[in-house]
């Protein structure tokens, strides 16, 4: 047999060779283009996609209001860097938000070096949108190939609560994408078996952690048993590495809370939402197993969170509040789930495929449990945490079942039309809910059932006629089937002039969400009407509505009128704090309109132990404070004593109610 030598490698003077061209042309080369080894059309439909997400993100960014609790705390922030580090709702830094900072210095930062405004709040929200997209795509393209890759990236895009959330200013925009930067780092470390890039999903965890504490931690143990599992190194190293990753993921966690509760409490905010003044006590307290056992320190008290995405249980994703946000692609996420195990179940211990199917599916079923079963505060928002796992299953599950209806078993030709039949109607009978909600939806609701059953009929009539082209059309229709109706909701949410503190995507189904969003009012320094706050690319603060809850709208709280708010800063008479009001919600209306530090007493139900006699009679005394709110709802459990001694020694404004002055000369 005659073999064939491999042919000479090019030298410098064999003309027919052209040198590579530079490292770095290549590369921008491939980030538009994409790798050769990509269908043409994978690249640009990539771009397409981030162009899409960053419209849907971004557009009309100047009338958004935000949640003016963290508009306040960001602008108070850009006064002064000790509230900055610190997350303080006011720049005297009196009492802190009820969250880690990262966010607000995410934030905070933008507004610093850009000036503060809407967009300057806004541009990191839609940046993280944007990169959590490509993140995935990123992700599920390396293990599964383009088709995949863009059908989860597009799927990412169109979970109409995440669209909410991101044109938003709470922090769960950055909790998903560090949340994803973990996941990067571990499917890394999964595939070569090295130890740093565990290290560095542990230290991208740890900074998810100071975003939203314990929210953070929900994947962690899929984390955990999918490197056990499939890392391509031996079982004594994994665990080796695990617990030095553990230890990264400790470190980056706790650096903030150790700072601060070893700060003595004299020389630093009180800490908002906590029983005892520290930072412990609110990861295990109202940011912990509050949420999830209904236990606080505050507001989180057993099934508070029931108004706002419905009572707990395994179907509330799939209520009237809560489908339309989320629930659109669970049933294709479960059954691709499932079919996904079992086409490879009998692969090699560390088969990427699997290890990926085990890390999303985790992720989906985590998430899935805990926003179900969750007696604690809960706010529809926090589901966006879920998005990327169930965006990952479909884009995979597509690809996978796809290939099994097409070279496997009769019983396998089933599947993937089951799945998307079942999906199809459970997105009929969502905007079957909304149907008298306008023209959109109607549309949506038309394109879902007729795209839905030619996807079914088209796959079935491929597969017995053996006809590729029809079934790869039905393909497509499938996917327009599926994503029609998040596309209405996503559409809607992008629409809304506003936003709110606690947003959601759609027609208002009850709850406290809702697609119609109120107005708000001048940012600092700015007017009280919505069209002078648009104007100035300030961020409205708007009226709180009453109830709800602490992660969004207010908790009822007098609202202090511009009146009140242009006496208080004549007569401030170079007090540090402007005015003493018994909620956040309160005081963050008063910071963003009138620009001056203003003390939250009660933080934010008005329930925090933060404000005393004692400190009040000494902040009254050395001129730092002289007007005071009383008869404002609750202030903690010295509300009577204080209100007592304020009525007792202080002077009554007569033209504002409640409003009283208090000077040195009235502190005994």
């Amino acid at each position: 047999m005659t073999t064939l030598a491999p042919p000479p490698a090019p030298t410098a003077q064999d003309g027919r060779h052209r040198a590579a061209p530079p490292a770095t042309s290549s590369r921008l080369r491939r980030m538009f283009t994409g790798a050769p080894q990509d269908p043409r059309w994978a690249r640009p439909a990539l771009w397409a996609i981030l162009v899409l997400a960053a419209a849907l993100y971004a557009w009309n960014l100047s009338s958004l209001t935000g949640n003016t609790f963290y508009d306040a705390a960001v602008y108070s922030g850009t006064r002064s860097w000790k509230a900055f580090f610190f997350g303080a709702l006011d720049s005297g830094s009196f009492i802190t938000v009820d969250k880690p900072p990262f966010a607000l210095w995410v934030m905070g930062l933008s507004a610093r070096a850009f000036g503060y405004g809407t967009w300057q709040l806004m541009l990191p929200m839609v940046a993280v949108g944007t990169g959590s997209v490509a993140l995935l795509y990123r992700m599920v393209r390396r293990d599964f190939g383009a088709v995949a890759a863009t059908i989860a990236a597009l799927a990412l895009t169109l979970t109409p609560i995440t669209v909410a959330i991101n044109r938003d200013t709470n922090p769960d925009p950055v909790l998903v994408f560090l949340m994803l930067l973990g996941a990067a780092a571990l499917t890394k470390a999964v595939r070569t078996g090295r130890l740093m890039p565990l290290v560095w999903s542990g230290v991208a965890i740890g900074f998810a952690f100071n975003t939203k504490m314990m929210q953070a931690y929900v994947v962690l143990p899929a984390f955990f048993l999918v490197y056990l599992w499939a890392a391509r190194t031996g079982l004594g190293r994994r665990v080796r590495n695990l617990a030095v990753a553990t230890l990264a993921l400790v470190v980056s966690s706790a650096w903030w809370m150790v700072v601060v509760d070893l700060v003595p409490a004299s020389s630093r905010p009180y800490i908002g939402g906590s029983t005892d003044n520290t930072v412990w006590d609110l990861v295990i307290g109202y940011n912990g197993f509050g949420r999830i056992f209904g236990a606080s320190s505050s507001v989180g008290s057993q099934g508070n969170g029931a108004s706002f995405g419905g009572e707990a249980g395994l179907d509330r994703l799939f209520n009237s509040i809560m489908g339309g946000q989320i629930s659109w692609l669970i049933p294709f996420a479960i059954i691709a789930l499932i079919g996904g195990l079992v086409l490879r179940g009998r692969a090699p211990r560390t088969d990427a495929q699997r290890a990926a199917l085990l890390l999303w599916g985790g992720w989906f079923v985590l998430h899935y449990l805990t926003f179900a079963l969750a007696e604690g505060t809960f706010h529809p928002y926090y589901v966006t945490a879920m998005a990327p796992g169930l965006a990952a299953l479909a884009g995979i599950g597509a690809v996978l079942l796809h290939r099994a209806f097409r070279e496997g078993s009769a019983a396998w030709g089933w599947v993937l039309p089951a799945a998307i039949a079942v999906s199809t109607v459970w997105a009929v009978v969502l905007l079957q809910r909304v149907s008298g909600s306008g023209t959109l939806y109607t549309v949506a609701e038309v394109v879902a059932g007729v795209a839905g059953a030619v996807a079914v009929i088209g796959l079935l009539l491929g597969r017995f006629t053996r006809r590729q082209r029809l079934t790869g059309l039905a393909a497509l229709a499938a996917v327009v089937a599926l994503l029609a109706g998040p596309a209405a909701y996503s559409v809607s949410a992008a629409a809304s002039s506003t936003n709110g503190t606690n947003p959601t995507a759609g027609p208002s189904t009850g709850g406290m969400g809702g697609g119609q969003r109120p107005s708000g009012s001048g940012g600092p320094g700015g007017s009280t009407s919505s069209s002078d706050s648009q104007s100035t690319g300030r961020p409205p603060s708007g009226d709180a509505p009453s109830g709800t809850g602490r992660d969004g709208g207010g908790m009822g709280g007098t609202q202090v009128s511009s009146a009140m708010i242009s006496y208080l800063k004549k007569h401030q008479d170079g007090a540090g704090w402007l005015v003493a009001v018994a909620t956040d919600q309160t005081a963050s209306s008063i910071i963003l309109e009138s620009g001056e530090p203003v003390i939250s007493m009660g933080g934010w139900s008005g329930s925090d132990n933060a404000m005393t006699l004692a400190k009040l009679k000494s902040l009254v005394k050395s001129g730092k404070l002289h007007y005071i709110v009383v008869g404002d709802s609750g202030q903690g459990s010295s509300d009577s004593a204080i209100s007592a001694w304020v009525e007792k020694n202080g002077t009554a404004v007569s033209a504002y109610s409640g409003l009283y002055r208090l000077d040195a000369s009235d502190v005994g």
